[in-house]
């Protein structure tokens, strides 16, 4: 990332951060920080990794993609 508040800069970063905001922090109210740090771990490791599709990755979830790549990596060689 560079510049300070512009968002052409890192569309992907920005496009993640987003997600993160509306599909997790603003649905909830978190009793503390360590709270918030322990839901927003799982919804990024559980829901956006696993089951989330993404239309950037031919709508599969970024863990089938990865696993899908490796496949077709290791077939290769």
């Amino acid at each position: 990332m560079s510049r300070k508040g512009c968002p052409q800069d890192n569309p992907f970063a920005e496009s993640f951060i987003k997600t993160v905001k509306v599909e997790e922090i603003c649905l909830y109210d978190y009793d503390n920080r360590h709270e918030a740090c322990e839901c927003i771990s799982h919804f990024i490791g559980d829901v956006y990794n696993q089951k989330r599709l993404h239309s950037s990755l031919g709508y599969m979830s970024p863990d089938e993609f990865e696993k899908q790549m490796v496949k077709s990596t290791t077939t290769l060689a």
